[in-house]
This record gives C-alpha cells, sequence and structure tokens, in this order.
C-alpha cells in the first residue's frame, strides 16, 4: 500500500492560497545559464534580457530584435508573404511539409527570418534579422532571398544593411538549394560593396554553419553579442574529430575576438548606439531635412 497519493483533483500548477486567493508563479521565475541564479522575468524584461548579476545574453525573439534596433520599434516589413516549399519532399522524424506547418503555428512567422526598412538613430536602414525558434533559425530558400532583396534595396536607396544572424546554419531539408543561399547572398553583397554601402553584421548566440562560413563574416564591421557561440562546426563534432580538448571559450565571441575573426563584442544595452555610430563613420552624418 502506497504511503502518499496523489489527488487527482489538485492543480498541476505550482501556486500559493492566502486569503481564499491562488496566486499562480509557474513561469514566474527564471534560472540564468550564467551565474545560476533565478531571475524574477519581469526584472529580466528590464534589462532587454541580459542577466544584470553576472551579463549572461539570453537569446531573443526576432520581433524583439528590431524593437531594440528600429527607433521606436517602428518598421516596415518586406517580403512577409514569402513561404518555403517542399522541393525534395524530405522526411526525417516527420515530413519537412509539416515541420514548417507546425513552426509556423508555434512562432507565428511565415519563415525563419524577417526583413524591414525604418531608421536607426534617424538614419534609414535595412535591417534583416533572424528567429532560432524557426527550425533552428536555418537557413533556406526563402531565407536567402529575402536577404538579396534587402540587398538590392539598399543598394537601390543607398540606405545601409544590416543582417542579425542566429542561426544553426543551412536548412538540411531542402539540400543544395539551401547552399546556394551562400553564394548567392554572398555575390548580392559584393555588388554592394561595389555600391559603397555599407554592410553591418551582428552575430548573435548561435550563429554556426553556413551562415558563419557566408554573409555573417563578411560584414564591413562584423560584431557579436558577449558569450554568443560563433562557429562553422560545433564544439563537439571539432572534439571528436581531431580528438583534443578544445581551449577554454572557444567558439565564443571573446574567443574570436582575441583571435581577430571579429572587429568587437557590444553588450545588448549599447548595439544600437555603436552601430549608429559605425555607420556614421562608414556614411557620413545623418543629412537633416530642411524644414
Amino acid at each position: 500500500m502506497p504511503w502518499f497519493k496523489r489527488d487527482s483533483n489538485s492543480e498541476k500548477t505550482p501556486a500559493i492560497e492566502e486569503a481564499g486567493r491562488t496566486v499562480r508563479t509557474e513561469g514566474l521565475w527564471l534560472k540564468c545559464d550564467g551565474c545560476r541564479e533565478i531571475l524574477w522575468k519581469k526584472d529580466l524584461a528590464q534589462t532587454n534580457n541580459v542577466c544584470a548579476k553576472c551579463g549572461y545574453h539570453f537569446r531573443i525573439g526576432v520581433r524583439a530584435r528590431l524593437a531594440l534596433l528600429f527607433d521606436g520599434g517602428v518598421y516596415t516589413e518586406h517580403d512577409e508573404t514569402l513561404e518555403s516549399t517542399d522541393p525534395l519532399q524530405f522526411v526525417d522524424q516527420k515530413p519537412y511539409a509539416e515541420r514548417l506547418i507546425a513552426t509556423k503555428m508555434a512562432t507565428s512567422l511565415r519563415e525563419a527570418l524577417i526583413s524591414g526598412s525604418g531608421t536607426l538613430e534617424g538614419r534609414s536602414v535595412n535591417i534583416c534579422a533572424m528567429e532560432p525558434k524557426f527550425i533552428g533559425g536555418s537557413m533556406g530558400a526563402v531565407m536567402g532571398e529575402k536577404i538579396t532583396r534587402a540587398i538590392e534595396r539598399s543598394i537601390a536607396q543607398r540606405a545601409p544593411v544590416i543582417v542579425v544572424s542566429a542561426s544553426g546554419g543551412a536548412r538540411m531539408q531542402e539540400g543544395a538549394i539551401s547552399l546556394m543561399q551562400m553564394a548567392k547572398v554572398s555575390a548580392a553583397l559584393m555588388r554592394l560593396d561595389e555600391a559603397g554601402v555599407p554592410y553591418i553584421s551582428l552575430l548573435t548566440d548561435p550563429t554556426t554553419g553556413g551562415v558563419t562560413a557566408s554573409f555573417a563574416m563578411l560584414g564591413d564591421l562584423n560584431i557579436a553579442e558577449p558569450g554568443a557561440l560563433i562557429g562553422f562546426a560545433g564544439p563537439r563534432v571539432i572534439e571528436q574529430t581531431i580528438r583534443q580538448k578544445l581551449p577554454e571559450g572557444f567558439q565564443r565571441s571573446e574567443f574570436l575576438l582575441k583571435h581577430g575573426m571579429l572587429d568587437a563584442v557590444v553588450p545588448r544595452a549599447e548595439i544600437k548606439a555603436y552601430i549608429a555610430n559605425a555607420l556614421e563613420f562608414f556614411a557620413g552624418p545623418v543629412q537633416q531635412n530642411a524644414a
């Protein structure tokens, strides 16, 4: 006979009952992956999802990222109707077509990247940012097309382009089609460079695979958030391949900065001002409209 028996009618959500009231506590707290402190989510939101105790940068969604960069969080979205197809009729644990439908419902997005235009500290810019929760922020045909269109738009407008990477790399469900996007976007960036229009690449956690091997590292300025994982193959794969223990902090943004792979590591709260200052260096002061 069991000593204890679970009440099937009891609440599954932890709660505190006091004076006839029920206070739900589940989901209000979060443990920091950096210092292991317990953080109140509302406090974390006030610091742009950066731990106030140790500076650990939590991952954020694409819309939160764009809201941090565009003035007033206001921007015009482009190419929002583009959607991935299933050219290979790919099946792994489940069909790719089903995975796309489920991911669209879970994220309320059509693809892993949003392309928008607006102003950053008064300067017109085009920004492309990735959503890591959309199949790992992986790069498929639609992502490559949206970034390429943003670059072409920047050439026409002579407006700087910023790409915020947060990706596991090329999307295997689209095979060679996804790999082609590396060359496609890189070629567009060459035309941007020939036009003399600035390109800033912001690498966040994680930036890996084919994204790192192409446009993420081709910026006129390559910057990253603190602690971001950046590389081609993951550290576990590398260790298994070379059968050696990797150095402490390998493939983190600070390691890459020390070894000359990045231009700067910038805290999230300072990124917008840092980019604005860099664009003033590249493109000159913002031109004020005559009254």
